[in-house]
């Protein structure tokens, strides 16, 4: 690994706008038994814990983004998003 957690968070926040947009908290820790990248994500009450594989966060690093991760992320705001119209 050729990078600190705060240079892959700004990373993944410069990749996937949606994270600052929306103001979610973005925290994330190497997990060495997974041999990946635990990422949480928050807006409010809601929150989304995943998985980036190394080899994907060394992808992200060199700027192909995770497939995988996007649609989560994507989903997550779909979410939170359904939540606050149902409650306005």
């Amino acid at each position: 690994m050729g990078f600190t957690k705060e240079e892959l968070a700004a990373k993944l926040r410069e990749m996937y706008k949606e994270i600052d947009e929306h103001n979610m908290d973005l925290v994330l820790d190497f997990n060495d038994e997974k041999n990946a990248w635990v990422i949480g994500l928050t807006k409010g009450k809601h929150e989304l814990t995943t998985h980036l594989e190394k080899q994907d966060a060394d992808d992200c690093m060199n700027g192909i983004k995770c497939v995988y991760l996007g649609v989560q992320i994507g989903q997550f705001v779909q979410h939170f998003e359904e939540d606050e119209a149902k409650l306005g």
